[in-house]
């Protein structure tokens, strides 16, 4: 861990992370490579019992607006995590080492969170709507529409 870089963990926070492919290479430039990172993500999130409040999968990196895991630190699920898809990806380095992680504590910080991650792929001119963007929970927030990932939001608590 980088010098003065300090993790705060078991205060039941949700954290805002995003991680990087290795020397930001477009790893998931594709729909079929950001569905293989979804589903890589709904074993770990079921594995690791943590909820998953948002997310987007990007051409070369990741954010997710996560609460902390039951029984082990945000630390050794974004290893399992990225261990996970490095191995069902093409060879080649995948990941970088290190991930950010950003501690919300309000629910004002949550929603900027979510409005940030969800309109990602339209502000860097990817798609012309958030909702045509493959790899993201966008669409589930919006119309309730289901995905591989399990999203908590008002919609799976009417369930």
């Amino acid at each position: 861990m980088p010098a003065g870089l300090e993790r705060r963990y078991g205060r039941g926070r949700h954290h805002f992370v995003r991680f990087s492919c290795y020397h930001r290479n477009e790893h998931f430039s594709t729909p079929g490579s950001r569905l293989l990172f979804e589903r890589c993500l709904e074993t770990i999130r079921a594995r690791y019992d943590f909820t998953l409040d948002v997310y987007v999968v990007m051409p070369e990196h990741v954010h997710l607006l996560v609460s902390e895991p039951a029984q082990h630190t945000l630390s050794v699920v974004m290893q399992a995590l990225k261990v996970s898809v490095a191995r069902k990806m093409t060879p080649g380095p995948f990941r970088e080492r290190r991930f950010y992680d950003f501690s919300v504590f309000t629910e004002q910080k949550h929603v900027a969170k979510r409005q940030y991650i969800h309109c990602n792929p339209f502000t860097r001119g990817l798609v012309e709507h958030p909702k045509d963007w493959i790899g993201s929970s966008y669409r589930h927030w919006a119309y309730g529409e289901k995905a591989i990932v399990s999203i908590a939001s008002t919609w799976t608590y009417a369930e």
